[in-house]
């Protein structure tokens, strides 16, 4: 059985899986991880590997727990991945993303996979049938394109994508709705449309923490997977075992 710990700048994700299966997951504030890891092993105690995943840096505490009651495997550019990375610059490929790529290997193998994670970025990034990583884009997720909107002028408002919108505003917040929401769903669309242009029989995965809200306005058939990160840090600490 193993356990999942990603710990990013807000949050903190954890899930059980035995085999490629998601037992639970849970989700909480940094500051709850001492608390929160030691209920899961009271609940769990057939955990016996952990891999973990932090954008964080001040987590020795964290790290040393881990170790001392699980097999940990720490994510780093070195370890051992199931797709050849061509990224021109590895080592600034962020963890998530590797997590992704991995995911897609695991789930879509010889397939052209394009996987877009909509949270505070957006990213987009791609394997292909030969497996491997080419890399992808990142441009500002919704919350981000909602903020600095306010941050960057005088008087316009700090909205959040919620309710209705048109496509043509007729005020100054339906006029922001409508840029924001719209401009980033043509993104999307524009996005997968050039990739499919280009590469054959070509898979489309959503996930992250806008997955919801934006898959049902998409108008390109995709896979929509909340937990396709978890997943791919599962995948890559079973892989890791047999190295």
């Amino acid at each position: 059985m193993n356990l999942i710990v990603d710990i990013g700048n807000t949050s903190v994700k954890m899930a059980v899986f035995q085999g490629n299966s998601l037992q639970e997951k849970w989700v909480f504030p940094l500051s709850d991880f001492f608390k929160i890891f030691q209920e899961i092993l009271n609940q769990y105690p057939e955990i016996g590997a952990s891999i973990l995943s932090s954008v964080v840096n001040s987590v020795s505490e964290e790290k040393k727990l881990l170790q001392k009651h699980t097999k940990l495997v720490e994510l780093t550019p070195i370890l051992s991945f199931p797709f050849k990375n061509k990224y021109a610059t590895p080592s600034s490929l962020g963890k998530d993303r590797i997590a992704l790529v991995a995911a897609a290997t695991a789930q879509f193998p010889t397939k052209n996979t394009l996987v877009i994670d909509a949270g505070t970025c957006v990213t987009y990034d791609f394997k292909n049938a030969k497996e491997e990583y080419l890399g992808g884009a990142i441009s500002p997720g919704l919350e981000m394109r909602f903020k600095a909107l306010h941050k960057f002028t005088a008087k316009l408002p700090l909205l959040k994508p919620e309710g209705k919108f048109e496509l043509t505003g007729n005020s100054t917040e339906t006029s922001i709705v409508s840029g924001v929401i719209n401009g980033l769903l043509l993104e999307i669309d524009g996005t997968i449309a050039a990739y499919a242009t280009e590469y054959e029989d070509l898979t489309i995965i959503l996930t992250g923490g806008d997955t919801q809200f934006l898959s049902m306005r998409l108008k390109n058939g995709i896979f929509a997977n909340s937990n396709f990160l978890l997943e791919g840090l599962n995948y890559i600490l079973e892989f890791n075992k047999t190295q």
